[in-house]
């Protein structure tokens, strides 16, 4: 997995460097023109690593995400 930054021109998603291979598939998440972010070191081995389980079927139901949100009363 791979994460990066780009920008659209002319309609495309230009990345700098080509880091894909041509025809590779990617998801693509968009934010606001005033919403940015930035993560630690930390949090993007955290997010890389839990994009690796999902790639891998290391997955809960909706159902049981929803459940665990849910203030415990």
């Amino acid at each position: 997995m791979k994460i990066t930054s780009g920008k659209i021109v002319a309609g495309q998603i230009v990345v700098e460097d080509m880091p894909f291979d041509e025809g590779a598939t990617v998801t693509v998440f968009s934010r606001e023109d005033s919403d940015s972010f930035e993560l630690s070191v930390e949090q993007e081995a955290e997010l890389l690593a839990s994009a690796a389980e999902a790639d891998h079927g290391e997955t809960i139901p909706a159902s049981e995400l929803l459940k665990s949100l849910r203030p415990q009363t």
